[in-house]
């Protein structure tokens, strides 16, 4: 199955530790949609936006790998499924499910993000955008 990584699993050797099944196939951009982050855990986040986008990495995961994901992410607690379309092809992502206001993230975890962006050869421009919580 597709899954679009949008936060810390754009982290390539994160990704890999939590499934092991995982390939990343290409950078996407998720349109009509924000960045931010939220919650208790100051986690990232995406919500609608008109004419904006969310830069991501596609990852080909299997079952078992979607089954840890759920885990990690709380689902359906903290993050809920959404799925979307990309050329015609169905892609699975996690959406929080109360959005919460804009909380700063750790240093730790906006590191491992921006890891992720490296590793995706995403545009942190995005990213800063979405830091001033906006």
């Amino acid at each position: 199955m597709l899954y679009f990584a949008y936060g810390s699993n754009l982290h390539h050797f994160q990704m890999k530790r939590r499934c092991k099944d995982s390939i990343f196939l290409k950078k996407i951009n998720l349109k009509d949609f924000k960045l931010t982050f939220r919650s208790k855990y100051r986690a990232a986040d995406i919500e609608p936006k008109k004419n904006s986008i969310v830069p991501g990495g596609l990852f080909e995961i299997s079952k078992s790998d979607e089954k840890k994901l759920d885990v990690y992410e709380d689902f359906p607690s903290l993050y809920k499924k959404y799925y979307f379309f990309y050329y015609g092809k169905k892609v699975m992502t996690y959406t929080m499910v109360n959005k919460s206001a804009f909380r700063f993230p750790t240093e730790r975890y906006l590191n491992i993000v921006k890891r992720g962006y490296k590793d995706c050869g995403l545009n942190k421009k995005y990213l800063s955008k979405s830091l001033r919580g906006t």
